[in-house]
């Protein structure tokens, strides 16, 4: 009988073994891949190889891509029909800040990539420089426009010069930062980090100065020379096409400009995994839309049509001012 219970477990064994080193088996190998996978992360937020800390949102860059992609197309017809070239910086920025959106679909599949996270990087951040660079131009068309070079702490002739060499050196002092800020060795990347931020708090100063310069010609205009204040008006043009008009908007654009760049200085100071840069929605709520406010103003009020002949005021650079000139809108429209 013993002989028979033994020949039954040899059997049932044997029947057994194969079911229970396969179970075994398919366990160890889940194990050990589980244990050796680190790239599956139930919380974006716990991914150390995804920069943002988020999977970007694709309708949102779709409806971003496309409002910028449409702004672009039609101030670039206004600028080849009605002139406007000092706003050809910022309309080559409105297109690469496009395809910086456009990078966050390869985010949305690829969270992990370096490679798109530096062209996103490079494209949305360095993108608004050119934005800044038009604002510096068009100053000073409005300041010959006007001839009331008198009433700015740098000359026309000199004002674009200032402030766009200065907006070019931030430029490169971020774009180096930004180089180094992604290397692999720790303390190369923290020194980087430093630059790109010394670059944007540069950049902050230097755009809120040009605000400071820019309310004050206006504030002088109005209150010492208000014939020229009201030059547009006693012409018996209405009041959008009138220049106080645009004035008014390039103080809109500017102010949501340093929106942009105080949002930019805070969140880098909190460093690349603070809350401002792995959240998503300070992404759009304070460096996307009021960039876009900043653009998106001159739609309507595009300074061809605003100031005519704007493109011949550059050749007036090249003129030394003579004190006793009238505004060119008293002269002629």
């Amino acid at each position: 009988m013993s002989s028979y219970f033994a020949s039954r477990g040899t059997a049932a064994q044997t029947v057994m073994n194969p079911f229970a080193c396969t179970a075994l088996t398919l366990l160890a190998f889940a194990s050990s891949a589980q244990a050796q996978d680190p790239l599956v992360f139930t919380d974006p937020k716990d991914d150390p190889f995804n920069p943002l800390r988020y999977i970007a949102n694709n309708t949102l860059s779709a409806i971003a891509i496309s409002l910028v992609l449409f702004v672009a197309l039609i101030q670039s017809w206004m600028m080849f029909r009605l002139g406007g070239r000092c706003m050809l910086a910022m309309l080559i920025g409105e297109f690469t800040w496009a395809v910086g959106f456009g990078t966050r679909f390869g985010l949305h599949t690829q969270p992990d990539s370096q490679g798109i996270y530096i062209a996103y990087y490079l494209f949305i951040v360095l993108s608004p420089c050119a934005f800044i660079a038009s604002e510096y131009m068009l100053l000073g068309r409005l300041a010959r426009y006007l001839k009331s070079h008198e009433h700015l702490l740098i000359r026309p002739q000199r004002i674009t010069v200032v402030f766009v060499v200065s907006d070019v050196s931030t430029f490169l002092i971020q774009a180096a930062g930004a180089l180094l800020s992604i290397s692999k060795n720790l303390k190369l990347s923290k020194t980087g980090e430093h630059i790109f931020l010394a670059g944007l708090v540069l950049q902050l100063v230097s755009f809120a100065v040009f605000v400071v310069v820019a309310l004050r010609f206006l504030f002088r205009i109005k209150t010492r020379d208000p014939h020229v204040w009201t030059v547009d008006g006693a012409a018996g043009k209405p009041w959008h096409r009138d220049w106080r008009t645009l004035a008014l908007v390039l103080i809109i654009s500017s102010v949501g400009i340093l929106i942009r760049c105080v949002y930019r200085v805070i969140e880098l100071s909190q460093g690349y995994r603070g809350h401002l840069a792995t959240t998503e929605a300070f992404f759009y709520g304070l460096d996307s839309l009021p960039l876009f406010i900043a653009v998106v103003v001159y739609t309507p009020f595009w300074p061809g049509r605003m100031i005519p002949g704007i493109d011949k005021l550059a050749a007036l650079d090249k003129v030394p001012p003579t004190g006793d000139e009238r505004s060119s809108a008293e002269v002629k429209d």
